[in-house]
């Protein structure tokens, strides 16, 4: 597994802390090429800004990216009018997206072993009348996919989300056997193919508080979940539940698995962040390619202020460069 490893890394919207983030790395010892996908003179301005004597190289697809500290290979993309920290402005919005779609494409294209994404504010890109619901989302429609799944890690926990963005009073009616099933099939694919887990072990949650206790707190797991997860048992997944959430996140159960399914996403999530934010990563599974997140947000607050913690883009660069070489090794060896 020693390939060289390229990945590309969007900067996010502008006005927050994602540019900074990139030029941080620019001074640390890294394993992975990184290309920073975005606009080089906002990069330049941010890093004027802070003090930061980084230089930036202009690359193209072919190029080996500059792994020297204090230098940085820039992917550049046209179209960002404002450099100003902390403040949102509607113009960036398409630019946001192109940075998107280039390093996604050139992934798509072998110009990328993976991609990871810094944050993206959705408020300010609906309101320049671009509808937007997510980089999850947004990638899933690019690559052509019919499902994808959201999954957060730390080093010690992954945990899978069946259901995303939905109201709470909507969560039932979509988990549906077809959509249990989808979700379960990726989930165990991919902790196959990018994380070289042989025979995955997984612990799905109910619904329900005791996971319906017998059908009177809930009948989903009896009329839903168990038929389900039964049939999935019978094509050789590893499975264990539906379990109650409350003692499913103790180390009894979690000891002797690799991921956890959770029904809805304050779910798994709070525990999961509790455990580990700020070293945690997004990672979207069921795409043809490798992309990774920050668990964070903008943080337009501390734009510009030379402040902002770089840890979870660090754990997110390294989660996606284990992911493109555990898929180097899997093309290989099949």
């Amino acid at each position: 597994m020693s390939e060289p490893v390229t990945l590309a890394l969007t900067a996010g919207e502008p006005a927050g802390i994602g540019p900074e983030l990139c030029l941080q790395l620019a001074g640390e010892p890294r394993q992975a090429g990184l290309v920073v996908v975005a606009c080089r003179n906002l990069l330049a301005a941010r890093a004027q800004a802070l003090g930061l004597g980084v230089q930036l190289h202009d690359w193209l697809p072919g190029q080996a990216p500059e792994t020297g500290a204090g230098h940085l290979s820039v992917y550049h993309v046209d179209g960002c009018g404002s450099h100003a920290a902390g403040k949102l402005d509607t113009g960036n919005s398409q630019y946001v997206l192109d940075t998107l779609t280039v390093a996604a494409k050139g992934c798509l294209t072998g110009d990328f072993d993976g991609m990871v994404t810094a944050p993206v504010h959705k408020g300010v890109i609906n309101e320049a009348g671009i509808a937007f619901s997510g980089h999850t989302e947004f990638l899933q429609a690019l690559c052509g996919v019919e499902r994808v799944v959201m999954m957060l890690a730390t080093e010690d926990l992954r945990v899978a989300l069946v259901t995303t963005h939905l109201p709470l009073k909507d969560v039932a009616a979509a988990i549906t056997p077809e959509r249990l099933s989808q979700v379960t099939r990726i989930l165990n694919a991919d902790l196959k193919t990018f994380f070289g887990i042989e025979h995955p072990r997984i612990l799905v949650a109910g619904l329900n508080p005791h996971a319906g206790e017998g059908g009177h707190l809930g009948r989903e797991e009896i009329e839903v979940i168990e038929p389900t997860l039964e049939k999935l048992r019978a094509e050789g997944i590893q499975l264990t539940g539906p379990l109650p959430a409350d003692t499913l996140f103790t180390p009894h159960w979690l000891d002797n698995a690799d991921a956890v399914l959770a029904m809805y996403h304050d779910q798994g999530l709070p525990v999961l962040k509790f455990q580990g934010f700020g070293r945690a990563v997004n990672i979207t599974l069921g795409l043809p390619i490798v992309r990774t997140s920050v668990d964070h947000g903008t943080a337009l607050d501390l734009a510009g202020t030379g402040k902002a913690d770089a840890g979870s883009l660090r754990t997110a660069i390294r989660v996606a460069e284990h992911m493109a070489r555990y898929r180097q090794a899997a093309k290989n060896t099949g």
